[in-house]
């Protein structure tokens, strides 16, 4: 049998960690290792008891979540931890810093367990997950404070179809609206979003959104 998926649950607030750990610990292949109310715990144990998936909140006392994350999945992290993050997006202004900082994904607080339970086990396979409906919103809000950076020397070039598979992807479509969009398989969009990944060194699609916008490829 598979060995279940290890999280660590870090939220301040109690009663929101204790669900959460109610809801993930029902599930066969799920299993919570630890639980903390602060960054800095959250990164004391996810290195001590080396969790599969960190559930992770932002606004949290001690060490904020971005900083966590940094230092759990940043860019230079010998051996990076995914991270979920799970907030508030009325209220939260730093989810997409924390995107910046090496998360795998987000949810919001308010989703169905069922969606919590779904996002653990598609970031916890390697995958991004960026709920397609936020997406424009959370990133283009702060599209404006972002300075568009140039490419760096060397940097490997996109065809056009790449470009325009990497502004869907930006855009918070899924591989079966960039493959309705474009005409195209959604097996020839995953070859698509691999090469793009590949070609620019990056991880995840999350990543890829990230690059789109400090490039100016979107607005």
């Amino acid at each position: 049998m598979t060995a279940p998926v290890r999280v660590l649950v870090c939220d301040d607030q109690e009663l929101i960690r204790t669900g959460f750990a109610t809801i993930i610990d029902a599930q066969p292949d799920l299993e919570v290792v630890g639980e903390c109310g602060d960054g800095r715990a959250a990164v004391d144990l996810a290195r001590r008891l080396s969790p599969d998936i960190v559930v992770m909140d932002v606004r949290m006392p001690e060490l904020d979540g971005i900083e966590a994350t940094r230092r759990l999945a940043g860019a230079g992290v010998a051996d990076p931890v995914k991270v979920l993050v799970v907030t508030t997006f009325n209220l939260d202004e730093y989810v997409y810093e924390a995107l910046r900082a090496g998360a795998s994904g987000f949810l919001l607080k308010d989703a169905p367990p069922a969606q919590l339970l779904h996002g653990i086990r598609t970031v916890a396979t390697g995958a991004a997950l960026l709920a397609p409906e936020v997406t424009r919103q959370l990133v283009g809000r702060y599209a404006a404070r972002i300075r568009p950076a140039r490419a760096a020397p060397g940097e490997t070039a996109l065809t056009p179809r790449e470009l325009e598979v990497l502004r869907l992807i930006a855009d918070g479509r899924s591989n079966s609206e960039i493959a309705a969009a474009l005409v195209i398989s959604q097996e020839t969009v995953k070859t698509y979003v691999s090469r793009i990944l590949t070609k620019l060194d990056l991880r995840d699609r999350v990543q890829a959104v990230v690059y789109a916008y400090r490039r100016g490829l979107v607005t």
